[in-house]
């Protein structure tokens, strides 16, 4: 998986990087398993801080997308308990159709917004 930061962005880097391999699992380009890159081989490759990477790994690991194992490092572990997911998807997809709503948004819009998104994502149903 190619992970590219983009150092103009006003997003912070850990969240770049954490978004990006969330990004991964869900286009199966990470499954299930796989390792990731050792904090300081991922900070090296993509010319970050070694504390950013970590802090995107912590983060990764507290709303469990990867467990860390001693001696493999972080791995993907997406065994989320589904009903807490979707709460947490509530409460973010609140505040997003909010403010879709204050541009006149309609759900319509939105609808056909969210199919071609998840269309992206192969057989999610």
């Amino acid at each position: 998986m190619l992970i590219e930061i983009d150092f103009n962005s006003e997003e912070a880097l850990y969240l770049q990087l954490r978004n990006q391999i969330i990004m991964g699992i869900a286009t199966m380009e990470l499954r299930e398993g796989d390792s990731l890159p050792s904090v300081r081989q991922l900070a090296e490759t993509i010319g970050i801080n070694m504390h950013t990477v970590n802090k995107a790994y912590t983060v990764l690991k507290q709303e469990g997308f990867v467990k860390v194992d001693r001696r493999r490092g972080a791995v993907i572990a997406v065994n989320l308990d589904k009903m807490k997911a979707l709460e947490e998807l509530k409460q973010e997809l609140l505040v997003v159709l909010a403010k879709s709503s204050c541009k006149g948004i309609s759900r319509q819009e939105v609808h056909v917004l969210i199919d071609e998104l998840y269309s992206e994502y192969g057989s999610i149903d």
